[in-house]
């Protein structure tokens, strides 16, 4: 599963995912596109939200290849 997937799965949408962590609505986008990489409590904060632990958000962002282009 990639960032994305995680969201839709915790039945999300990008609005609700940036308030229940404090990013915003382009920063939530940018990640699922692979534009931009957040911290490690970034990542924190998005398993937090998503109902997940966060090992699955560090592999799914792996998978979405969060910035690294």
């Amino acid at each position: 599963m990639n960032i994305r997937d995680l969201r839709i799965n915790a039945k999300l949408t990008q609005e609700k995912a940036a308030k229940l962590t404090g990013f915003s609505i382009k920063f939530i986008s940018e990640i699922e596109n692979g534009r931009r990489n957040p911290s490690d409590k970034g990542k924190e904060k998005l398993a937090k939200a998503y109902g997940v632990k966060p090992v699955d958000i560090f592999l799914a962002c792996q998978r979405t290849n969060c910035a690294k282009k």
